[in-house]
């Protein structure tokens, strides 16, 4: 459908498009028609690509919880899981180690590395 709304779309002007490829919306700023059939065309193949991600994202959450709630409590565990270093590698992995990854992955910018070193040599030196 979206190529027949493309097809029927008639262009009387520049036929140059200001992108990097031929995409929808360079395309519909160069015609010369009404291109409200097309626009509300793409809307609603995108917006029911977007629904039904989220509609499968939501359905796998769902399982996932399901899966949660049937496991054991944590009164099933040993005692020795309720240690106090257990507790402390929990939230480690919890929280240290996602908000680590940020500043792992931007010490890949070289930029961003320089500055860590030079931010670490003033407060050494």
């Amino acid at each position: 459908m979206e190529t027949m709304w493309t097809h029927h779309l008639t262009f009387c002007g520049s036929n140059i498009i200001n992108h990097f490829y031929c995409t929808d919306p360079p395309l519909i700023r160069l015609s010369c028609s009404d291109t409200f059939i097309k626009e509300t065309s793409m809307f609603v193949v995108a917006g029911s690509k977007l629904s039904n991600s989220l509609l499968i994202i939501l359905i796998s959450y769902i399982f996932i919880l399901i899966a949660i709630l049937n496991m054991c409590s944590a009164e099933d565990l040993p005692r020795a899981s309720q240690s106090k270093q257990s507790k402390i590698i929990a939230v480690f992995y919890t929280f240290v180690s996602p908000m680590l990854n940020p500043i792992i992955y931007s010490l890949r910018n070289k930029d961003v590395k320089q500055a860590f070193w030079k931010l670490i040599r003033r407060n050494v030196l």
